[in-house]
């Protein structure tokens, strides 16, 4: 969720402090740009996981603070429920036997702490959304007890005015109304970071928004909220609203959400950070006492703590990120349109699917963008969270075509040329490409294989909804921690 903010009251002075104070970072960003003074000799890879918690009926456990203690790993960190906590995975390269290596250690990270949660009453769980989630669950009582989250809270609704409108029409329909931004911490992701230089950021940006429907597609596993079977993946229509400061008559002015997919292909990264400036006003208008101007021009890194701050308020799909680690700025991709699991395995599939086809789109003579518009890229990302994996989707030279056929057809040769390219293994590109290649001629996804679960269930007639999610939750939980790939899972009998 981004950085700690202590309890605080924002005054008008403090607002404008910060605008002057934003301004200034954009402009030192610029500079910097120019300078070439960023770190990148090798495209370096991350990975961050939010995972749920839950109890032995496998409904939310409330109990972050308590896991975390138990954990004591600074790799977990809470998030904004209660019944949330997040891994993060140490960068590292992709070359050689990369994802194998990622595989092993997220597997000995979540086991460990699996054991070490289960002594204090909760287990973890990899899904988008949980089933057994209900309105009683996300509430203010709820949220974390990191100040950020109740900063945030309010200062959304202080802008909104209003209690949050959530509306969402799939294959069951949901009208309901929330007064906190509780019901975001119901949307769980996996979100992935790759490194880039300044002059190939705008190149990966735009790939990654190009594909960004494709992943959902492949990758969703959120299709209930509530009770309700909604979009197969719920998470991208419920983050939407959950976090929107705008009432209905400031949407129809035209004021951009600050869940955003975005309105443009881009040509430098210098043109997000300030879009962030122009479009949205700061929810946290905290500001340091450094000047980086006076930083820059003395030959040392400015942190630009009020720009990083104000883009961690604006939730891009695709995001750009200005980090300084030991002394060195670097920009990273953070791509944040898939959901938590299915399994370890799954997510690295996910995860080498995405890296490679990123980059050779990315690296193509002919940027795949010159031949489609930003409308469709944005019309394929909803589609595919509304339809998964059995998708309609638009692309240049081949119109509009199934998914998984553009995945088997197209993309699945690209990525392994891309992957090719990072110096992965072959065998470790057999291995998950496979995974994905078989997700598109099974149909099965985590969303396909809750889905067909629960009608499974509904059809036996023993149970009632309710029942039957919960039941849902407690047969996916023992093959999540098999790491059987999700198209491999039996259904129900």
């Amino acid at each position: 969720m981004g950085e700690d903010v202590g309890t605080q009251t924002f005054t008008r002075e403090d607002r404008a402090r910060h605008r002057e104070k934003v301004h200034a970072c954009l402009d030192v960003f610029a500079a910097m740009l120019r300078e070439a003074r960023f770190d990148f000799e090798q495209p370096t890879t991350g990975l961050e996981i939010e995972l749920n918690l839950v109890d032995e009926r496998a409904m939310p456990a409330m109990r972050n603070a308590d896991v975390l203690a138990a954990i004591a790993d600074p790799s977990f960190q809470t998030e904004l429920g209660q019944f949330n906590v997040e891994i993060n995975i140490a960068p590292r390269l992709l070359a050689g036997t990369g994802t194998a290596e990622y595989e092993e250690h997220i597997r000995a990270s979540l086991n460990a702490a699996e054991r070490k949660a289960r002594a204090v009453g909760a287990g973890m769980v990899m899904i988008g959304i949980l089933p057994t989630l209900d309105a009683d669950h996300l509430t203010a009582r709820t949220l974390s007890t990191n100040p950020r989250y109740a900063q945030l809270n309010d200062q959304i609704f202080a802008a909104r005015g209003e209690d949050l409108q959530i509306h969402i029409d799939g294959v069951d329909h949901l009208n309901t109304t929330a007064d906190t931004i509780t019901p975001e911490a119901a949307c769980t992701s996996t979100q992935l970071h790759l490194q880039v230089g300044p002059a190939q950021f705008a190149a990966y940006w735009n790939a990654a928004q190009a594909i960004a429907g494709i992943q959902v597609a492949l990758g969703a596993n959120a299709p209930f909220l509530f009770g309700r079977e909604l979009w197969r993946e719920t998470r991208i229509p419920l983050f939407e609203q959950a976090t929107d400061t705008r009432p209905d008559e400031i949407k129809t002015q035209g004021v951009r959400p600050r869940v955003w997919f975005g309105e443009r292909w881009i040509n430098s990264v210098f043109d997000l950070f300030e879009e962030n400036i122009r479009y949205f006003p700061a929810l946290l208008p905290v500001c340091d006492d450094d000047d980086p101007a006076r930083t820059l021009a003395h030959g040392e890194i400015p942190t630009l703590s009020e720009l990083r701050l104000h883009n961690g308020t604006i939730y891009r799909w695709n995001r750009p990120v200005y980090d300084v680690v030991d002394g060195r700025p670097h920009l990273r991709v953070e791509n944040r349109v898939l959901p938590a699991g299915p399994t370890v395995i799954d997510t690295i599939a996910n995860s080498a699917f995405y890296f490679g086809l990123v980059r050779a789109l990315a690296e193509a003579e002919r940027p795949l963008w010159s031949r489609m518009s930003f409308n469709a890229a944005e019309e394929n990302f909803h589609t595919c969270a509304r339809y998964g994996i059995t998708a309609q989707v638009y692309w240049p030279g081949l119109g509009y075509l199934p998914v998984a056929e553009l995945v088997l057809r197209r993309l699945l040769p690209l990525a392994r040329e891309g992957l090719t390219g990072l110096g992965l293994a072959d065998s470790e590109q057999d291995r998950l490409l496979a995974i994905i290649e078989q997700r598109c001629l099974t149909g099965r996804n985590g969303a396909s294989w809750q889905v067909a679960t629960l009608h499974r269930l509904l059809d036996d007639g023993n149970l009632d909804r309710p029942a039957a999610l919960r039941e849902v939750l407690r047969r996916y939980i023992p093959l999540m921690h098999s790491n059987q790939p999700v198209h491999e899972w039996p259904l129900a009998g």
